[in-house]
């Protein structure tokens, strides 16, 4: 076995008594356990005898085995870690292939194409390949410094790109206008900060978090796993803080970006790059409301993105303008230290139940993760399978059905009438609560939150108003709505970010000295997401038709997006050409394609309004209209047929 097969399967070993293992199997997911017994086995009757997992619910991987089989599995499985721990816990040999297809079959209670199948098994890695690292050909690796690098932002893509560059052996610098990696997780320090999706899901494939203490990780254990690779991955001795990017200008004559930066101090230089890798973000510039009077509000005045936390809410009234993803978690965080909480709502959100969307992770769980081979790379596949492709037809339209557009098809309907259910459990008897809490549009047709009724609990304390009119004005002590005024010390602005501004305001100017503000015109797209015609060797993670609103990890989506760069990059290295970049028609098609996909969904109908999706146009730019199969599939490389080096 290799080296990197052992560092993936290799975990802890186990040296405490039977009892000991017994109980902490009484609270780990036991279909991962016997996942991992079959990994240090080799037995398939593992998966073959009479008792198998009964179902999965939504965010809920235990298998809803009756008292009597998890006793049983509890019982068989302790004794077949205690006879690994008492062989000195060797590393497992691989399984067979048909065995893990088994495996992964007999875990989600349904078969998986060949395709999904791949997908998720490279996602894995239960081989310890790391199959989307960049490697240039030996005979090629002494070309690979005459290809320098410049990575934008050192965020969770940015920190991804370096990482890879520096595997590679290709030279890079990292400029970053924050003062520490991280990015969102660095920026966003607001009470209740939480990643929506699931954890264990939400760590690079080739480092995954293995001991994530909850299930929807909060802030500093986010911002401390980027750090922590960041310095494993010796990353520092890279990074300029501090520094931004004012204007890249392509000079083809030469073959290289002339890169002009501006420092903390307000200094301007240049850097000459071969390529440029953009990993700004989308979700970064504050979005500041034009609110009337908002410069006459005498009390702090912070977005969520900007905490203050030296501002104490104790006792204090506040108002929160938005109940989007960011106030939804900032509400039930300070409900019970204030005085008076105003919420201030443009339109309701459509919730997923999640029981465990706060829920810490067992100790028996954790301890599976640290001890036994291949438990979280299997709880790895179970949040992928279950937040796959399957999602993305909720919001497929079907002008035909009955409730159009009220639901967008069947399984629309389906889920609407589950989520109102959910609603009526929490605020079924106040029915005016209930209706302003409960949208009209279809489910999924703007962005999904995750709720455990912290959100809908916090509404109905007496001191929580729920304002559902427009705002008239600000004034010094006040907010003024339609519906009232409301006394207010503190104002948290919960408002998002301007997503559709890519890039801004860095200016990039490509072949023949053509910006790319121009190009784009306010209309941002990409071949893949990634590359630009006319823009040779640059790309981005995090592009136009890259953003994820169905289902999925945007680290899964930036790592396929660093596979693709990685062979574009592999390619002019072992070519030793200067450029790479797609040809018009590829560019043209992909674009064309893309649109026309996102036009069977419901995110860019007339209908949804007030959506931080659409561009001022009313078109959908940013957003990725595929399924993770179709998009994997596409920045799997760089096809020489769609791409030109020169």
């Amino acid at each position: 076995m290799t080296t990197a097969v052992a560092r993936h399967l290799q975990t802890e070993p186990v040296t405490e008594s039977d009892e000991q293992i017994a109980a902490y199997l009484d609270t780990a997911l036991l279909p991962l356990v016997i996942a991992s017994v079959v990994h240090i086995t080799g037995d398939p009757s593992w998966l073959r005898g009479p008792i198998r997992p009964n179902r999965f619910v939504p965010n809920d991987f235990g298998g809803a085995f009756t008292e009597e089989e998890k006793a049983e599995l509890v019982r068989s499985a302790t004794a077949a870690i205690a006879a690994w721990r008492d062989a000195g816990c060797p590393a497992p040999a691989p399984l067979a292939p048909e065995l893990v297809r088994e495996l992964m079959d007999w875990l989600a209670l349904e078969h998986h194409d060949d395709a999904t199948a791949e997908m998720i098994l490279e996602e894995m890695d239960l081989d310890g390949e790391d199959p989307r690292a960049i490697r240039i050909a030996p005979e090629a690796a002494d070309h690979a410094a005459e290809y320098p690098v410049l990575v934008i932002g050192c965020g969770m893509g940015g920190l991804l790109a370096a990482i890879r560059l520096k595997q590679a052996g290709i030279p890079f610098s990292v400029v970053d206008k924050n003062t520490d990696v991280g990015g969102t997780w660095w920026l966003n320090t607001y009470p209740g900060a939480r990643v929506d999706v699931a954890s264990h899901y939400y760590s690079y494939s080739f480092e995954p978090n293995q001991v994530f203490t909850e299930y929807y990780a909060r802030q500093p254990e986010l911002h401390a796993y980027f750090r922590d690779h960041f310095d494993k991955h010796g990353i520092g001795e890279h990074v300029r803080w501090q520094t931004e990017v004012v204007r890249a200008a392509w000079d083809d004559a030469g073959g290289y970006w002339d890169v002009e930066l501006r420092t903390g101090d307000g200094a301007v230089e240049t850097l000459r790059v071969r390529a440029v890798i953009s990993a700004a973000g989308t979700l970064h510039k504050p979005f500041i409301p034009d609110l009337p009077g908002l410069e006459r509000f005498a009390g702090p005045v912070m977005h969520s993105a900007e905490w203050d936390s030296s501002v104490d809410l104790t006792g204090k009234k506040v108002a929160l303008i938005g109940a989007g993803a960011s106030g939804f978690q900032i509400g039930p965080a300070i409900v019970d230290r204030v005085a008076q909480l105003t919420v201030f709502q443009r339109s309701p959100q459509w919730m997923a139940p999640n029981p465990k969307y706060h829920d810490a992770v067992p100790e028996g769980a954790m301890w599976a993760a640290r001890h036994l081979p291949c438990y979280s790379r299997w709880h790895r596949f179970m949040i992928m399978t279950q937040s796959s492709d399957k999602l993305l037809e909720l919001v497929r339209m079907d002008p035909t059905w009955s409730d159009f557009p009220r639901t967008a098809n069947a399984f629309s309907a389906e889920r609407r009438k589950l989520f109102e259910a959910w609603i009526d459990t929490h605020v079924g008897d106040d029915p005016e609560l209930k209706a302003k809490v409960t949208p009209q549009y279809p489910p999924a047709a703007k962005r999904m939150l995750q709720d455990n009724g912290s959100w809908l609990r916090c509404l109905k304390q007496p001191h929580v108003t729920l304002d559902t009119s427009s705002i008239l004005q600000l004034e010094e002590g006040a907010v003024v709505t339609a519906e009232g005024r409301y006394e207010a010390d503190v104002l948290v602005l919960a408002t998002g970010f301007r997503a559709n501004e890519l890039l801004a305001p860095m200016e990039f100017v490509g072949r023949d000295g053509i910006p790319l503000s121009k190009v784009w015109d306010g209309k941002p797209t990409a071949y893949a997401g990634v590359t630009v015609a006319g823009f040779p060797n640059f790309f981005m993670i995090g592009g136009p038709g890259t953003g994820l609103a169905h289902a999925g990890s945007i680290v899964f989506a930036a790592e396929c997006q660093m596979k693709y760069i990685g062979e574009a990059l592999r390619q002019l290295v072992e070519s030793g050409k200067t450029s790479i970049e797609p040809t018009e028609e590829a560019y043209e098609r992909y674009v064309r394609e893309l649109h026309a996909e996102m036009d069977t969904l419901m995110w860019g109908h007339e209908s949804i309004a007030n959506t931080w999706y659409k561009a001022p146009d009313g078109k959908i730019y940013i957003l990725n209209p595929y399924g993770n199969v179709h998009y994997w599939r596409t920045t799997s490389t760089a096809l020489p047929a769609d791409h030109v080096l020169r």
